[in-house]
Parts: structure tokens; sequence; C-alpha cells
């Protein structure tokens, strides 16, 4: 191979061992989700062996109450959720970027707690805070009942929402904020007339983040969850308990097509938010 054509050492993409490596990590990754697939239209209660094609575990999926009732649950708890996680999350990068305060390490490091910290360990935490300092009703009307989830979800979700606007304010230049003072805008105008634009693309990205964290966690959930409510993740779990049917497939299939459609929603968001900026400039 000449040296023209040899490629170059940034240019993993002509590297066959390279692409060799990515496949089969694409192939690993993938595989399991496309069997899952494949195996909810099964025409057979057995998850080894192909039948045939039907849409039967769709429609029993859809008459199974409880199953319904655990998926309103989880996607009412993830919208719940994601909504507060984004507001504190935005607030609280904005804090840790803009201000100098007594104590910031300290809260920066607080912040970030949740996301290092094991999942059981939070779940833990979470049962003795319920359990002692701040017993929460169980008898409540729905979606009160989900009060005790929606505060445990919202704890561990907003601190990634933190990170990502955090890196996006790292781009920001601080003079279009001061123009804008200087033209007659407030704090808040200014707030979000220039600097909410910049970090749209973070919000939604931070978001969807949260949203997926939320929809789709078990360990938490299972510790602050009361006997009467049950999410989607734990019923699912205590379904698999028994037995992997193309039920369970068919109800994971329809949770993936409803989380791939938000992360595609978000993107073009993000696209639309990014185009409208450098327009804008």
């Amino acid at each position: 191979m000449s040296s023209k054509n040899r490629p170059g050492p940034l240019e993993y993409a002509r590297r066959w061992p390279m692409l060799l490596w990515v496949a089969g990590v694409l192939v690993f990754l993938y595989l399991p989700l496309a069997n899952l697939i494949l195996f909810s239209f099964n025409d057979s209660r057995r998850t080894i062996r192909w039948e045939g094609f039907t849409l039967d575990w769709y429609a029993k999926m859809l008459d199974d109450a409880p199953l319904l009732d655990a998926f309103v649950n989880s996607l009412t708890i993830a919208a719940i959720s994601t909504v507060f996680s984004v507001v504190l999350g935005a607030m609280a990068a904005i804090a840790l970027w803009r201000f100098r305060f007594p104590g910031k390490g300290l809260f920066d490091g607080a912040i970030t707690l949740p996301i290092v910290v094991p999942e059981i360990c939070m779940g833990v935490a979470m049962l003795v805070f319920f359990g002692t300092v701040m017993p929460w009703p169980r008898d409540l009307v729905w979606p009160l009942d989900l009060g005790a989830i929606i505060i445990a979800h919202i704890t561990f979700s907003f601190p990634f929402v933190t990170v990502v606007v955090r890196a996006r304010l790292a781009s920001f230049n601080r003079e279009m904020e001061e123009a804008a003072r200087d033209l007659g805008a407030g704090e808040l105008r200014a707030l979000f007339d220039v600097l909410v634009p910049h970090i749209a693309p973070a919000l939604i990205a931070g978001g969807l983040l949260a949203f997926t964290l939320s929809l789709d966690d078990f360990v938490i959930t299972f510790f602050t969850a009361g006997p009467n409510t049950v999410t989607f993740p734990v019923k699912i779990y205590s379904m698999v308990r028994f037995s992997v049917t193309p039920e369970v497939n068919a109800a994971s299939t329809v949770l993936m097509a409803i989380t791939v459609l938000l992360t595609v929603l978000g993107m073009r968001m993000q696209g639309s938010d990014v185009t409208k900026i450098q327009g804008g400039h």
C-alpha cells in the first residue's frame, strides 16, 4: 500500500481491524434486542423455538389490565419526574456555572453523588427515608399515590440533567448576555432570551436521559413502591419470575419502540433548535 492510500492515524473507518471490532460490538449489543423483537411475534409460548408469525401476544398484552395500569404508572412517573428534573437540573447547572458561594465544591459533589452511588444504596436510602423520616401515605388517589416514587426518581435523575447542561454552558459566550443587559434586558429577560435558547439542546438531551432513566428503573422503584403501586419494570420482573413468554417480549418491544420514538423526536428538536440559533447569529 502506497503512502497516499495508507490510512492516517485518526482515520479509523479505513482500518479493517477497527471496523471488525465495531461490527462485533454492534452485533453483541443489538442481536439480543433483535431476537426479543422477533420472538414477540412467535406463535408459541416457548421463546426458544420459532413456530410461526402471530400478533396474538400484542392483543393479549392490550387485554392485560394490570400490565396496562403498570405501563400508565411508569409513563406518568417518568413524565412528571422529567419535568422537575429538567427544571432543577438546569437551575443547579446555571448556579454552579455562574455564581461563587461558600461550599460550592461541597454542593457540586452532593449534586453528582446520586450518579456514582450504586442504585441499591439509593433504593435502601429512599426506603428508610420514606419509612421513617417522611412517611408517604399509601391510601392516596392516583396519581398522588405515586408521589414517593416520583420524588425518588427526581432525586437520581436531575443530576444527569445538571451534568449535560453544564457541559453545554461551557461553550456559552458570556458577552452575549452582557450585550443583552446593555440593551436594556433585565435579568430574567436575558436568561430566557439568550441563555435558555443556547442550552435548549442540552435541556432536550437531559430530559430524554431523565425520562429513560425513570421509565426503565427497577431497583429504586422496587424499594419505594407501595403494595398497591406497580410500575412497568416491576410488573415485567414479576412476569419473568415465572416464565419468559412472548407477551413479555411484546411488552418490552412496545417500550423500546416508545423510547426510540422519543429519542428521534428529541434529536429532531435538537436539530431545529441548533438551526434556529445558527440562523439567529
